[in-house]
């Protein structure tokens, strides 16, 4: 499939009209990057459209590390296997499992370590918790799927491209005055307007006139949810970003959001909306802070090559076949997965002085 039926296509698009005339004619662009991708039934994540692939002659828009190789999950493992064991605990948590491909790894991995644990999927897609249950049928019945928080999680959570695609506010500056940069309706058509705002980039960095970038509010509010609920444990989040020194600097005055469908990059969220994904990337500074004040602890932060290196990915390599090493490669490969992609890791207050598996080489909090 490689567009929306047109039904769900139109279905979406007078939602999103009736949201701006609902706001008075100007809606934030969390906002509306929540319908696009959200929405139930309507969104691009809700709908039945495929979203993971190697190559887009599957219909599919873009692929993640469990699906490139199976041995992303079976490293990972094993630094959740170590993290179930500091903590004493035998549950996984795994927030937005796409295909389910990484818990399958993640499960098989662990019942070889002899670790058996309880498994639950948070996704809010309805098309995905199907393809996940059928994919995980012989796991059953150890894997849940959960509609909200469990009111406390004593264990681990992973998150592989979660915050990535947790709704952004942008932010426009004009070489004087920030603006918050919303989307109307101009006919048949969407566009970007914007209006003066006091919010800013939580950087006072040397802004160059034109300036468009992301602030992260929503994201900052999960962590602080987080905190809430994981009463003793530990959570992974890989993704693509960078620290706030970085995510902020001049040179990137176009920001970070962008589009993937079909394999293909694009800037534009206003076109195609429902049928692509949106994206912006991390500022993982932002993401620390928020889970630290809230009272979790900060133990790693490292490039995903280092991270997957220290949980024993190379000598699993030198052990596949040669298609395969050449696929795994591409998780560590500095000009594909290895270097844009992090790690984050949070424990319980607990935990604190704790120092997980891969992050005993190369930890990069300092530039956190």
């Amino acid at each position: 499939m490689t567009s929306q039926p047109d039904s769900v296509a139109s279905a979406l698009a007078a939602r999103i009209r009736a949201a701006i005339a609902e706001a008075g004619g100007w809606l934030p662009f969390d906002r509306f990057m929540a319908l696009a991708l959200y929405e139930p039934g309507l969104g691009y994540y809700t709908s039945a459209r495929r979203k993971f692939g190697l190559m887009p002659d599957s219909g599919s828009d873009f692929v993640t590390a469990p699906e490139l190789s199976p041995l992303f999950g079976r490293a990972l493992a094993a630094q959740v296997a170590q993290a179930l064991e500091v903590s004493g605990t035998r549950q996984v948590v795994e927030f937005g499992a796409g295909s389910g491909a990484l818990a399958e790894q993640l499960l098989d991995a662990l019942d070889a370590r002899g670790l058996p644990v309880d498994y639950a999927i948070i996704d809010l897609s309805g098309s995905l918790q199907a393809r996940q249950a059928e994919r995980l049928a012989r796991f059953a019945p150890r894997v849940q799927w959960l509609s909200r928080w469990p009111e406390a999680i004593q264990g681990v959570v992973v998150a592989n491209e979660l915050l990535d695609a947790i709704p952004v506010q942008l932010l426009h500056f004009d070489g004087q005055t920030w603006h918050e940069r919303g989307v109307v309706a101009q006919g048949e058509a969407l566009a970007f307007a914007d209006r003066p705002t006091a919010l800013r980039p939580p950087l006072d960095a040397p802004f160059v006139p034109g300036t468009v970038t992301e602030i992260h509010p929503q994201a900052e509010g999960f962590m602080r949810t987080l905190a809430q609920h994981l009463q003793r444990g530990a959570a992974f989040f890989i993704d693509y970003g960078f620290p706030e020194a970085e995510y902020y600097l001049p040179q990137r005055h176009g920001g970070t959001l962008m589009c993937h469908h079909l394999h293909q990059a694009d800037p534009d969220p206003l076109q195609r909306v429902g049928e692509k994904d949106i994206t912006a990337h991390v500022n993982f500074t932002g993401i620390a802070l928020a889970a630290q004040d809230a009272g979790l602890a900060v133990v790693g932060y490292t490039s995903q090559a280092r991270f997957l290196l220290n949980c024993g990915l190379a000598p699993m390599i030198e052990a596949a076949d040669l298609r395969e090493r050449a696929m795994a490669q591409k998780l560590i490969t500095e000009h594909e997965m290895g270097e844009l992609f992090k790690v984050l890791a949070l424990a319980s207050a607990d935990l604190a002085d704790w120092v997980p598996l891969g992050f005993t080489e190369g930890d990069r909090m300092h530039r956190l």
